[in-house]
């Protein structure tokens, strides 16, 4: 844990990371464990608007704040005004920058203008430009995320253990919370999570095979499977999925919120996800993942907090990783990294999760 004595002089602690919704998830083990450690310093959690339904029983000493900084808090006289209300109310006197981008460097800017130390991420850009380049690959594994994150806090002088486990502790979710979704988790039955959408083309496996996945899947005895999605585009692309099979739900048909949906995979027994805001949201809930991997690699960092590559489906090839986040044009033109993946082999895998958690 952090000696209290370390940092007198930090009473309220501004820290910032506005997107993606996945790099905000990344966030959370690491704030509600500084919190936990320095209880005496207050720390105020900036971000947008949706992403700060994330942070679920944060620790008392934790305010999360969601701003709308598209349109009231948008250009550089947003942001002033942004650090003024927020330097007036909250008595900001060190600032976190888990984000590093434009947005975070004005802010940065006008508090150092009124004597507040700053502090950012060091993204590791050269070691991300090295393992995604086209020839010459350096094919080591770089540091995570949530490394990256805790860096930038012991900068500052925070010294602290990892003590998160879940955002509902040591138990589960009240399951009235998702009593809209599904009844309560009867015994004996096992619980998949399926989330096939990601961001970016790299990095979704072909609809038409992980439909076949959930076919099977769906086939097994005494399993229910919830198909998670957002967006009309996804609500009609899943629809046919739960359709045509009494045990699969889809959540796309409407927008529940992040608190039911982290309470309802509270109960599950694992996710299938790509490598998406998806998998980063099971692991604050301790719900192990299956991810699948195509135009990215868990390399790059960006693995789920506590998730094992073991449980990462990718296939070998040399032209992998080409892109950090999944945005890039395939080298090859067929996304061969995802359409070569058999779908026997994710039906394996979450076979060989579901089969450790009965032993």
């Amino acid at each position: 844990m952090g000696r209290n004595d370390e940092i007198p002089r930090f009473a309220n602690v501004l820290i910032a990371r506005f997107s993606a919704l996945g790099d905000v998830a990344m966030t959370v083990p690491v704030i509600y464990s500084v919190c936990a450690a320095y209880p005496h310093v207050n720390f105020i959690m900036i971000t947008q608007e949706v992403p700060a339904s994330l942070f679920i029983n944060a620790p008392s000493n934790l305010t999360v704040l969601g701003f709308d900084i598209k349109t009231r808090y948008h250009g550089v006289a947003g942001l002033w005004r942004l650090c003024r209300e927020l330097r007036s109310k909250y008595h900001i006197d060190a600032f976190v920058d888990l984000h590093y981008v434009l947005r975070t460097h004005f802010i940065s800017l006008f508090l150092r203008l009124a004597g507040i130390p700053c502090r950012h991420i060091n993204k590791g850009r050269r070691g991300k430009r090295a393992l995604t380049r086209a020839s010459n690959k350096r094919m080591l594994p770089l540091i995570s995320s949530r490394a990256r994150y805790r860096e930038v806090f012991h900068r500052f002088g925070f010294s602290f253990d990892e003590t998160f486990t879940s955002i509902f502790g040591d138990e589960r979710a009240n399951p009235a919370a998702f009593a809209e979704i599904s009844a309560p988790k009867p015994a004996g039955e096992r619980w998949i999570a399926v989330a096939p959408f990601a961001k970016h083309r790299g990095k979704i496996y072909p609809l038409p095979l992980m439909a076949k996945v959930v076919d099977a899947m769906a086939a097994w005895d005494n399993v229910r499977i919830f198909l998670f999605g957002a967006g009309e585009q996804e609500r009609d692309i899943l629809h046919p999925w739960a359709e045509r099979h009494e045990n699969v739900v889809s959540l796309a048909e409407k927008r529940y919120g992040f608190p039911v949906e982290l309470s309802l995979l509270s109960y599950c027994d694992v996710m299938l996800s790509m490598d998406s805001a998806n998998m980063h949201l099971a692991a604050l809930v301790k719900l192990t993942v299956v991810s699948v991997w195509g135009a990215t690699h868990p390399y790059c960092g960006f693995m789920g907090w506590h998730q094992s590559e073991r449980n990462a489906v990718q296939l070998n090839m040399t032209c992998r990783p080409c892109s950090v986040f999944g945005n890039k044009p395939c080298y090859r033109g067929d996304y061969y990294c995802l359409a070569g993946i058999p779908p026997s082999l994710m039906i394996s895998k979450v076979k060989e999760v579901l089969d450790g958690k009965c032993e």
